[in-house]
């Protein structure tokens, strides 16, 4: 086969990025586009480029040490990447090459000026632009000083920014290759950015322009402020023009140079407004061409428009996909905020969630979304939507607040819009029927639940192949049917309602902020509290015996339960194994996440449990769960006594005292099964898993899958066709894979529009000192302490007398909180539950503190204000 060294970019599509780099198949593409006009060239193939460095023998083991290189060793990696650029730019062309390149020069026009430019196999990618990573050359003159630039250009595959991010990103020096572009020169008036989606704000109707004179050197280098347009619609909405004093211009001898800008010209624009707008529809034809906003370099040459480049903004939230047809704005509430679970989640993850859940979601990001507009633009369901949404986080409503200031929410049409999450973790839209202050009920509600889970799994069993996903489908109509259980709703409203009735009136009456705290301290039947208690029973079967916490020390980051077995070796062992299988019989189906069904369970790697309980073998001693849980029912009856005593001092106390006691009764029998729904989820979730991994496990035995994880990657749907067809599409799992990895990368956003905006909220207080962080205030009292910021509940590290600082806390990080001091989470609500666990523990608690992970570093001085929502760093 003859090897192409050379291809014109009219012979290139998007499909050839292997031969010609990302730029160079974007460039194709673009070529290809009616209207869209391309500085012709060519690209150098990255064939060329293996050709010419595999002669080079020296080059292997020079990238091999680069590979090693520690990437905070700046000097060695400045030394190493020097060495190996030197290397390739020494590297003589062989004659072939070179005659294919200065051939094509001849046909193009070798007296011509070029730009030539890097085009990187691992660049313009979908997930990860690199952009900027390798270098380009403008205004090269004659044939010797193309071939002299094309070396350069490969080299730059290894200037020291390029390693970095190739190695940030998890790509393998030797897997990418370079392919260089070079196309005629074009020499404009003006010239800059298009973004065909607001970059800041993700709004995809609108299109931002930056712009300058001249080359667009100036403003990628930094040289000039650029005007800013914004285009919404046909139309320019908003306009900066900037003082340019500079601008960069070609040399008549080659290359180019800043020069400055004739005074006359500095402050008039770079662009008409006509031409913004004709600018923004030539980049909406790119986008629509390629399927996604785009990043666009473009030039103004006697006012017509040059593409020099496009590349997708890789930074952007996903919106949810749409069906044909529909037009209406949509506002969509992030379900994982709500959940206290914001990651991404696998296909299998989010699609089971949504065939589990109580009311439509949508997908985007590898999150689940849920459209509040219709209850939004319904006067008759807007305020109680409002209302449910701030109960769970303040921000949510604040930003839906913004949405509805602008207008944005069309009318209602004719009939009732869908719900707003509810269930086991979020409030639903109007008030319950009250239910007697009766604790049978609950109990009858947990039974109930229990018997139902029972009843999954002992039917479960039987089932595989196509005949399990069958069943599936009909066991999750019974898991919605327990989770809706009226009563159950009831049940937990009825707490929450009387959480917020004690905090409203002993405010009012006695001045006195979240007093329902201490009132619910140790409430009977708190689920997620009893496992944080539980595992300190598990440490008093370790702390007698050193050398079972040493072996557990030495098994913390096993990814199996075969550890397990070892232990009955060791002197103790066979107890501490008893206590921790126990408490996984009990508690095993956990884990932090937990709402994704790919997430490992705590009964499948036991060894996340190991530094919490090693921190509580450290930090208490023999029988610290019960002392605890008598500690906090004290204080309770206590405070109790207190308040009810002050308020019989007050007019009219004795019917303020009755109503209260009543109040105090009632919050103590519901509050602790606020919990208890989601633990019910997550048993169900655990016997859904068993029977997946089987399933998974056949389909690799049969060569469907190359391993059981795979599974994960597809929808519960795909699943199930895979178990009927025993067959996968090859490459679906792979695209899967890289998809989870850019959504890992995302920031979910509290509120998404159908336009892509995504909004966060922002706190609205002037009582904050200067320097604080503003949070929520779920858990009342003050103290201070060293901050732990912990990201991973198996990295846990924790002293008595820390704070834990973490982006959420689900129940499955409820083991913690009996050894900290208090709490900061960036996600969370007054109801959510870490707020409820917090207040079960007496912990000073502020959650929704906006980038406290990354604000707050690890080991510094901390108060936490739990009682006014906010957070001081002290040193």
């Amino acid at each position: 086969m003859t090897r192409r060294y050379v291809l014109d970019l009219r012979e290139i599509d998007g499909t050839q990025a292997d031969s010609v780099g990302g730029k160079g198949a974007h460039l194709g593409e673009l070529s290809r586009i009616d209207g869209i006009r391309v500085p012709d060239g060519f690209c150098v193939t990255t064939e060329a480029f293996r050709r010419t460095v595999a002669g080079e023998p020296s080059l292997g083991e020079q990238l091999d040490r680069l590979s090693r290189t520690d990437l905070d060793d700046g000097e060695a990696l400045r030394t190493l990447t020097a060495r190996v650029r030197r290397t390739i730019e020494e590297i003589p062309l062989p004659d072939d090459i070179a005659a294919a390149i200065t051939g094509a020069l001849a046909r193009f026009g070798e007296r011509d000026a070029y730009a030539v430019r890097s085009s990187a196999t691992a660049e313009d990618l979908p997930t990860a632009s690199f952009a900027g990573q390798q270098d380009t050359y403008l205004n090269v003159l004659g044939p010797d000083a193309v071939l002299r630039h094309i070396s350069r250009c490969w080299a730059s595959l290894f200037t020291e920014r390029a390693v970095v991010y190739r190695r940030r990103n998890g790509i393998d020096h030797r897997a990418v290759h370079m392919a260089v572009v070079v196309q005629r020169m074009v020499f404009p008036q003006a010239s800059g950015i298009l973004f065909t989606a607001d970059p800041v704000t993700g709004n995809r109707r609108n299109a931002t322009i930056d712009a300058g004179f001249g080359l667009g050197e100036a403003l990628v280098s930094g040289l000039v402020d650029p005007d800013v347009f914004t285009v919404r619609d046909g139309e320019v909405v908003a306009r900066t023009i900037s003082v340019k004093e500079r601008a960069v211009r070609p040399l008549p001898a080659g290359g180019t140079r800043a020069t400055a800008v004739d005074a006359r010209l500095r402050e008039r624009p770079a662009l008409t407004d006509e031409q913004a707008v004709r600018l923004v529809a030539v980049g909406r034809r790119i986008e629509a061409y390629f399927g996604r906003p785009q990043d666009i370099e473009w030039c103004l040459v006697d006012d017509d428009v040059r593409i020099v480049q496009s590349r997708p903004i890789t930074t952007l939230f996903p919106i949810p996909v749409r069906d044909p047809g529909d037009d209406e704005p949509h506002v969509y509430v992030s379900v994982g905020h709500g959940q206290m679970m914001t990651d991404a989640m696998k296909p299998l993850g989010h699609s089971m969630w949504r065939l589990t859940a109580m009311v439509p979601m949508h997908e985007a990001g590898g999150r689940l979304y849920v459209d509040v507009a219709r209850r939004l633009a319904s006067p008759a369901t807007r305020e109680a939507t409002l209302d449910a949404m701030g109960k769970g986080d303040p921000l949510v409503r604040e930003a839906l607040e913004t949405v509805l200031d602008r207008g944005d929410v069309v009318p209602a049409p004719p009939g009732p819009g869908p719900a707003v999450p509810s269930g086991a973790d979020a409030p639903p839209v109007g008030p319950p029927d009250p239910i007697p202050t009766d604790p049978a009920l609950v109990a009858g509600l947990i039974e109930r639940s229990e018997a139902s889970v029972a009843a999954l799994e002992r039917a479960i069993r039987t089932k595989s192949g196509p005949a399990l996903f069958d069943f599936l489908l009909e066991a999750f109509e019974e898991h919605k049917r327990v989770l809706g259980d009226p009563l159950s709703v009831q049940a937990i409203m009825a707490g929450m309602d009387a959480t917020w009735w004690l905090n409203e009136k002993l405010l009012e009456w006695l001045g006195e902020k979240n007093a329902a705290d201490t009132l619910t301290l140790s409430a009977p039947g708190n689920i997620t509290s009893e496992m944080g208690l539980a595992l300190l029973d598990v440490a008093d079967a370790v702390r007698p015996w050193p050398a079972v916490a040493d072996f557990l020390r030495e098994s913390q980051h096993c990814e199996n339960a075969d550890f397990l077995d070892d232990l009955t070796k060791i002197a103790g062992g066979a107890g501490a194994r008893t206590a921790i299988e126990a408490y996984l019989d009990r508690y095993g189906m956990r884990c932090v996440g937990e709402i994704d069904i790919t997430r490992p369970r705590w009964s499948e790697r036991p060894a996340a449990l190991v530094p919490a309980i090693l921190d509580n073998v450290r930090n208490f001693g023999p029988g610290a769960a019960e002392r605890r849980f008598e500690e906090g029912r004290r204080r309770a009856r206590e405070k109790e006594q207190e308040v009810l005593a002050r308020l019989r001092a007050l007019p009219d106390g004795e019917r303020k005292a009755e109503e209260t006691r009543r109040m105090i009764e009632r919050v103590r029998t519901f509050i602790g099964y606020r919990e208890y729904p989601k633990y019910g989820i997550v048993c169900r979730y655990a016997a859904y898993k068993r029977a997946l991994l089987a399933e998974a496990d056949r389909l690799v035995r049969a060569g469907v899958l190359a391993e059981r994880e795979d599974a994960f990657h597809l929808t519960f749907q795909e699943f199930h066709a895979a178990a009927r067809s025993n067959w996968v599409d090859d490459g679906l799992v792979q695209r899967r894979k890289e998809e989870f990895r850019a959504h890992q990368a995302l920031t979910p956003p509290r509120v998404l529009t159908s336009d892509g905006e995504a909004l966060n909220g922002a706190y609205r207080r002037d009582d904050v000192p200067e320097g604080a962080l503003t949070g929520l205030p779920v858990s009342a009292g003050t103290v201070e302490g060293r901050a732990r910021v912990v990201l991973d509940l198996a990295d846990a590290d924790l002293e008595a007398g820390d704070i834990l600082v973490t982006p959420f806390t689900d129940p499955s990080w409820s083991p913690l909180f009996v050894g900290i001091a208090g709490l900061v989470a960036e996600v969370g609500g007054p109801m959510t539950h870490g707020a409820v666990i917090a207040r079960e523990y007496g912990l000073p608690a502020v959650v929704g503190v906006v980038g406290a992970t990354r604000l707050i570093r690890d080991g510094q001085r901390v108060r936490v204000h739990g009682a006014d929502g906010y957070v001081e760093i002290l040193a």
